[in-house]
């Protein structure tokens, strides 16, 4: 990632516990879910890994192709088989947007740290979905009343899973990873 070299490791200490977080969830979570957090570890694993600044060994050691390889291969993953639950399609445009991101990294490395680094179409659609994202899903707790004891999600609603699995099956714990990895996202797309 290009950008300011505190920006990178701000976004790789994020990403990186946002990671580590979701391994952590996926001991607690039942085969749905564990999936929807294995994604979301991939991410944010990746994101850290991108993320890191050029000057100690970090992506410029990591050619731009391993990354478009790994999420390429996440992408497929996401999408296969077909599933209902709509944050797939999230972690698949995710996928994508890692892989264009490691694409233009490579691009821009091979011009010079002045090139254009991707269409600006494609980086303002992208930067657009995420800001979305990010104001959606970080609002959502603030609209149920979860900032006050007893409003909110009632507790017959609540997963058996999170009844039994401790904190890091909370339902809201996965979203909150969402929201800081989508805020990562536009952190990396505005640097790229």
């Amino acid at each position: 990632m290009h950008g300011p070299p505190l920006a990178g490791l701000l976004l790789t200490v994020l990403g990186a516990a946002v990671g580590g977080l979701c391994l952590l969830r996926m001991r607690a979570l039942a085969a749905e879910e564990r999936r929807g957090a294995a994604g979301d570890a991939l991410m944010g694993l990746g994101m850290a890994a991108m993320a890191l600044p050029a000057d100690p060994p970090g992506p410029a050691a990591w050619p731009p192709v391993v990354f478009a390889a790994v999420f390429g291969a996440a992408f497929v993953r996401a999408l296969l088989p077909p599933r209902a639950a709509r944050h797939h399609l999230h972690h698949a445009l995710g996928a994508l947007a890692m892989v264009y991101m490691a694409v233009a990294m490579g691009v821009a490395d091979h011009g010079g740290h002045g090139a254009a680094a991707g269409p600006p179409l494609v980086t303002a659609a992208l930067l657009a979905y995420y800001v979305l994202y990010v104001l959606h899903r970080g609002l959502r707790p603030v609209a149920a009343g979860a900032g006050v004891p007893g409003a909110g999600v009632p507790s017959a609603a609540v997963p058996a899973a999170a009844a039994g699995g401790g904190w890091a099956a909370r339902p809201e714990l996965g979203g909150a990873c969402r929201v800081c990895l989508g805020t990562g996202m536009v952190a990396m797309l505005l640097a790229l």
